[in-house]
């Protein structure tokens, strides 16, 4: 819980652009959660550091959630900061010469795509369909059809929890599937605020075609009709989350309103008024189920907090 002293200066640093008692269901994409005892949408990165600077100092916890396309808030709530990149951190700049795009943390994957497809610029295609924004994707190193962000990442731009910023390059990372770690970093606690692409040339016609097909596939194979929050588990070594849940038994099965849905059983849908915890439950079925048939335990894709 806030103190009012709290609250007033939370609202001094990031002024209209935060809110007290926030149910995160509105935030997220599968359109359930509990209670935020803070939402911040921060517009710069002078703002941002000022943040997680003061909530260091106050002992705050916090988490930056994106668009919230892979997340969910448990029903007991977030008692902490919860951190939206908004303003500057949405903006897409290129150096078209050179094939670099540049995106912030807080730009929707959906708009650099459409302004990599605008100036004829390939490599990134694989993401249409996929929600959030580029700082979660590269965060977990978003990847389909064999591809992955990490593949044309050049350079990243972080705040990490004392508020300092820091840039790095090539070299400085690991990206593995599902996962982007730095040597001396919790990436729990690293907001990464911008980042840059090396792309390859191509036309607005041919990117334009290659991303439709990309997302022909996906439709074809995923769920689109109930919010969720994309593929709920990561794939063990050598299998598919969603192969083994169905061989398991799990496809429909639900619990309240979340559902595993009939379409691709490594998808959690809310079928009608989910919550949290009817999420969770369900969750720790299909586990339990998985493990019990096959030894295999199922981690998961999304972060619940």
């Amino acid at each position: 819980m806030l103190t009012k002293e709290q609250q007033r200066e939370l609202a001094d640093l990031c002024g209209p652009n935060v809110a007290f008692d926030v149910s995160m269901a509105r935030f997220c994409t599968l359109r359930a959660g509990g209670r935020a005892t803070a939402l911040a949408g921060v517009q710069d990165l002078q703002q941002l550091s000022a943040l997680l600077d003061y909530c260091r100092l106050e002992s705050l916890p916090w988490r930056c959630i994106g668009r919230g396309a892979n997340i969910l808030v448990r029903e007991e709530g977030f008692a902490g900061i919860l951190i939206r990149l908004r303003g500057e951190f949405t903006a897409i700049t290129a150096e078209a010469s050179a094939g670099i795009v540049i995106a912030g943390g807080g730009c929707l994957l959906a708009e650099l795509l459409a302004h990599c497809r605008h100036a004829g610029l390939s490599g990134l295609e694989f993401l249409a369909g996929i929600p959030g924004s580029v700082g979660g994707a590269v965060g977990m190193n978003a990847g389909a059809f064999g591809h992955c962000l990490t593949e044309s990442l050049q350079r990243l731009t972080v705040v990490i929890d004392d508020g300092s910023v820091r840039t790095m390059t090539q070299g400085e990372w690991t990206g593995d599937y599902r996962s982007f770690t730095v040597d001396g970093l919790d990436m729990e606690k690293t907001v990464i605020a911008q980042a840059e692409f090396r792309l390859v040339w191509s036309t607005p016609e041919q990117v334009g075609a290659r991303a439709k097909e990309f997302l022909k596939l996906r439709r074809t194979k995923q769920p689109s009709s109930m919010p969720s929050a994309g593929s709920f588990f990561k794939n063990p070594v050598g299998d598919f989350a969603g192969r083994l849940i169905e061989d398991a038994g799990l496809k429909g099965e639900r619990i309240g309103g979340a559902m595993v849905s009939p379409e691709h059983a490594n998808f959690i849908v809310n079928a009608g008024d989910a919550t949290a915890t009817d999420i969770v439950r369900l969750m720790r079925l299909v586990q339990g189920k998985v493990r019990s048939t096959t030894g295999i335990f199922l981690e998961p894709e999304v972060h619940i907090i």
